[in-house]
């Protein structure tokens, strides 16, 4: 029997296409907005997320502000941080190790290629091993830096590909960074993130020869001794950053932030982004809902004869509500299929079309299961929800009034 009512409520549709098409936009566009959107916005999440995630959650970094994207850290900066800040925040309760690190960006030259990279110090002493375990620094190729290394160089696994250079890049290659030779000592392992992939490394002392000693630090990096003492450890060392720079509170001039904090600041971003393109489809959602009571109405009308017709040979009011109720339903599940359809083709199309014109991964689409279903279980519901009440108009009818119609 439930056979029985698909197929009739199937047939019912076919039998008027251009009108259902016309009922379903409505609900398609909607659905493939909500799961493009969601799909992108994951996907983008779980990128940047992996920029971050080779961190631990012990970690703190101190940054001077400066104006956004204008390069590594430290640059643009009206006032850059002093190299002694990391003894004294090295004194600061919890606080296990602070040390200074020199980001710059630099010409590197291979196989008569040029590009501009980022250029980060690796610190001397008893700091290079933690430096190292803080961002578990782990060499594919070669070997990672030691104290002697004063002409090799430590590059991302991106080297190891032609992407770079047009040739891939090996343990004993000479490279040339700033117009000096250096041999490389080792290619480390891949982290998914351009921030170690796509970097070269240099001994602090090497940095300091070519790069200039201005008793500055772009970046002091924080080891704390109990990652729960990070929230204290951050107004702690904010504190201590306002006494020594002469600001008030609400006038910083420089950030203290942990790999935590930044995601969850990005991942607000994303998730307002989201919200707001999703208010603009339930809207979308609402009219197609319209759109289906109205023909589900429409529907009605047109088939008085054809209701009083079945209810004269015995139809329940159950089953003429359950006819036109699974109608609408159908109405709203094909809409759902439709727009999950096309909104896996604008997340997954328009992530690859970012990728090709901005030349970057961390466009990304990720659409999971629960998702599609969830879209797909909604658009039904929406359906069954707008179709009640003409169903319930339908099952009411009495066969004589309406075989008079």
């Amino acid at each position: 029997m439930n056979k029985d009512y698909f197929l009739f409520a199937l047939n019912s549709l076919k039998s008027r296409k251009l009108r259902s098409w016309l009922t379903m936009l409505g609900i398609f566009i909607g659905i493939a907005s909500v799961v493009a959107l969601i799909g992108l916005g994951e996907g983008l999440r779980t990128a940047i997320t992996s920029q971050f995630g080779f961190l631990g959650s012990d970690v703190l970094t101190v940054q001077a502000a400066g104006i956004a994207f204008a390069g590594p850290p430290g640059q643009a900066v009206s006032k850059p941080l002093d190299d002694d800040l990391a003894k004294k925040i090295e004194r600061v309760r919890g606080v296990d190790v602070a040390f200074n690190r020199q980001i710059e960006s630099a010409a590197m030259e291979f196989n008569d290629q040029q590009q501009i990279v980022i250029v980060g110090s690796v610190p001397v002493g008893e700091n290079r091993k933690i430096f190292e375990r803080m961002v578990n620094l782990q060499a594919a190729q070669g070997r990672l830096l030691t104290e002697n290394d004063d002409r090799r160089v430590l590059l991302g696994s991106d080297f190891a590909s032609d992407e770079q250079f047009g040739k891939r890049v090996v343990v004993g290659t000479r490279v040339l960074i700033k117009n000096e030779v250096f041999e490389v000592a080792g290619i480390l392992e891949e982290k998914g993130s351009f921030i170690f992939d796509q970097s070269a490394f240099l001994n602090e002392d090497v940095m300091d020869d070519i790069f200039g000693h201005t008793k500055t630090a772009d970046t002091i990096a924080v080891k704390a001794k109990n990652a729960d003492d990070i929230p204290r450890l951050k107004e702690d060392i904010e504190q201590l950053l306002r006494k020594e720079r002469d600001v008030k509170e609400g006038e910083e001039d420089f950030t203290v932030e942990s790999p935590q904090s930044i995601l969850e600041s990005l991942d607000s971003t994303l998730f307002a982004v989201q919200l707001f393109v999703s208010i603009i489809a339930a809207i979308s959602l609402f009219v197609g809902g319209i759109g289906i009571m109205n023909t589900m109405y429409t529907s009605v009308v047109e088939r008085t004869r054809q209701i009083g017709i079945m209810k004269s040979v015995g139809a329940k009011n159950s089953t003429i509500f359950t006819l036109f109720f699974l109608e609408s339903g159908l109405l709203g599940a094909a809409g759902g299929i439709i727009g999950i359809v096309l909104g896996l083709i604008m997340a997954y199309g328009l992530a690859a079309f970012g990728r090709l014109v901005l030349g970057t991964e961390l466009i990304q689409a990720q659409v999971s299961w629960t998702l599609i279903l969830g879209a797909l279980l909604f658009s039904f519901v929406l359906g069954t929800l707008s179709g009640l009440l003409p169903a319930v108009q339908a099952s009411r009818m009495q066969p004589v009034e309406a075989l008079r119609t």
